[in-house]
């Protein structure tokens, strides 16, 4: 299977499915000296484990990270780092009975075209346990991106019709929704117990500001900035959509009021008035903070009745019963985040050899 493999110089793999023994990931091209603990990295990961509010799936793991490789006493040596995350309290019996069906919104039909085999076990690499191992890599990436000044949030800016209509960072992480609106998330939690009730799930969008990237990260055709984000939000599996700065409303503007005034700062710097363009242009940082967001789809696994075959062409009705997120959206804030860290990481990084000025200059001090 190929594909699971992300980045250029800062460079992740993952491995492990939703029922196997465990999750993990490698990650190549650190640089030696960042301060590393898995206190660091479980931060990350607690956010995304499940069974921590009627919200999310009742499957309880404690998510704990094992740090195997590439740091040694509290520092990064600059070799991979290995991480392993032991599933505890997977069910496979919870999915004995879709093995013989393709089940709505799901990857098993595209899986047993591709592969003519598929582990139905919680969806194998399809399962959204999957983004663990993305999580703890970009722990390690929001850890070189800090010694930089640079920080990435994100946060759910709605759940199905329910939209943030304020914003309060600190409110962020104290409800289970992770909104930075206080009323927004209880207007939300009432909607999705509704859903509940209806045995049906809902979608929702998350938002992502990342902060402090300098002008100039990113390459001008295919390996544009945003182009590189895009890529890393749709290769979450729930993930339907992706828009930058303003979007898809950029369709309904004039030039005149899309397009972002330039001018020059007290510190006669070039600053910009507005920030339609979301932070970058022409696949180029260009040092406003970058604002994106993203679409993800209601869970697929509901207990509404729903229609499709069996493996061998046989039209059935079906159920699906198990533990399963009323909504994806809070658990995937972090995911966004980390993939959102990864990718300005490794962006950051190769920006490094970009110039023959700078290369020279680095040198020069050796």
């Amino acid at each position: 299977m190929a594909g699971s493999t992300l980045g250029t110089i800062f460079k992740i793999t993952t491995w492990g499915e939703s029922h196997g023994k465990g999750i993990g990931v490698v990650v190549d091209g650190c640089p030696a000296g960042i301060s590393l603990a898995e206190g660091d990295i479980q931060s990350y990961l607690n956010r995304r484990r499940p069974g921590q509010s009627r919200f999310t799936t009742q499957r309880r793991e404690s998510d704990a990270v094992e740090l195997l490789s590439g740091v040694f006493e509290g520092k990064t040596t600059g070799a991979p780092i290995s991480m392993i995350i032991r599933n505890q309290d997977q069910k496979s019996t919870d999915y004995s009975e879709i093995a013989g069906y393709y089940r709505p919104g799901h990857a098993d039909y595209t899986f047993d075209a591709k592969y003519g085999f598929r582990d139905y076990r919680g969806g194998g690499r399809s399962s959204g346990r999957e983004t663990i191992g993305r999580v703890a890599a970009g722990a390690i990436a929001a850890r070189l991106l800090c010694n930089l000044g640079i920080s990435c949030m994100a946060y759910t800016r709605s759940i199905g019709p329910i939209e943030i209509q304020s914003f309060d960072r600190e409110c962020i992480g104290t409800n289970p929704l992770y909104m930075p609106d206080a009323d927004a998330a209880e207007k939300a939690a009432h909607y999705l117990d509704a859903c509940r009730k209806e045995q049906d799930s809902s979608g929702g969008l998350i938002e992502c500001v990342i902060d402090g990237v300098p002008a100039g990260i990113g390459d001008p055709v295919f390996e544009k900035l945003d182009a590189l984000l895009a890529k890393a939000m749709f290769s979450i599996g729930a993930v339907k959509g992706f828009e930058l700065g303003n979007g898809f409303s950029v369709a309904h503007a004039k030039g005149s009021e899309n397009n972002d005034s330039f001018y020059m700062t007290e510190d006669n710097a070039v600053g910009k008035r507005t920030n339609h363009a979301g932070g970058i242009l022409g696949g180029i940082s260009d040092g406003s903070p970058i604002v994106f967001r993203v679409a993800v789809k209601p869970t697929p696994s509901i207990s509404a009745m729903q229609q499709t075959v069996t493996t061998s062409g046989e039209a059935i009705d079906v159920s699906i019963h198990g533990r399963h997120d009323p909504v994806i959206v809070p658990r995937a804030v972090v995911v966004v985040e980390s993939m959102a860290a990864l990718t300005i990481a490794d962006a950051l990084l190769l920006h490094m050899t970009s110039r023959m000025d700078r290369i020279c200059q680095f040198y020069d001090r050796l």
